[in-house]
């Protein structure tokens, strides 16, 4: 791995740790940080993800891989595999705890580690190739 590809991998980290904190907190105040707020807590969540998804997408594009494509080409590819990293988060925990009785943390580390990973290598080579 070249310097190149070590700030890569930092810029990708940073942009994802930004991401998660701009959930977490349009989630809290979207939510009024109450179990009982306007917004069911399932809508207040997805409302919170896209707009970290939006983050994500500009930040990957513009700083972590700096392309050049058209947002007609990356934005729907970005998007497929955000919905994939969701399900992944949604499936793991549904099929190892739920249906395998696996302690949660089993799966939950799992997504942590595979859900990065897997989206490093296919924004790379997939979503911001520049073509």
């Amino acid at each position: 791995m070249g310097t190149g590809s070590y700030r890569r991998l930092s810029r990708f980290a940073l942009i994802g740790i930004a991401s998660t904190l701009i959930y977490a907190v349009c989630a809290f105040l979207l939510s009024r940080g109450q179990a009982t707020a306007t917004l069911p807590a399932a809508l207040t969540s997805f409302a919170a993800y896209a707009v970290a998804a939006l983050f994500s997408y500009t930040g990957h594009k513009y700083f972590t891989f700096t392309s050049g494509g058209s947002h007609a080409m990356e934005l729907p590819r970005f998007l497929l595999l955000t919905a994939s990293g969701l399900a992944v988060a949604i499936a793991l925990p549904g099929l190892l705890t739920q249906m395998l009785g696996v302690p949660a943390a089993v799966p939950i580390l799992l997504t942590c580690i595979a859900v990065p990973v897997i989206n490093y290598v296919v924004l790379g080579r997939w979503v911001f190739r520049g073509l």
